[in-house]
């Protein structure tokens, strides 16, 4: 019952990919190795490729970005949503 979600593909505007891959791309140079933004993205990089990182981080961004432009909500960080 999970849905496939697929990569960034080659069809749509190379310059919204291309600054997605960057921004992806200094996310993963500065953050803290010790801190890792999120777990999976920690988990990802033990297992996978730095390129493979890289991609899987922008099409979350983009993921990200287009539920936040589609109903119109400000973004709110997982630690600010999380009741203790």
């Amino acid at each position: 019952g999970k849905q496939n979600l697929q990569g960034i593909s080659k069809r749509g505007d190379a310059y919204i990919r291309k600054m997605l891959i960057h921004g992806a791309r200094a996310v993963i140079r500065h953050m803290n190795r010790n801190n890792a933004p999120v777990d999976w993205l920690e988990g990802l990089m033990r297992r996978r490729h730095h390129n493979v990182v890289i991609v899987a981080l922008a099409n979350k961004l983009a993921r990200t970005i287009w539920a936040l432009l589609s109903k119109g909500q400000n973004y709110k960080r997982y630690e600010d949503t999380v009741v203790a």
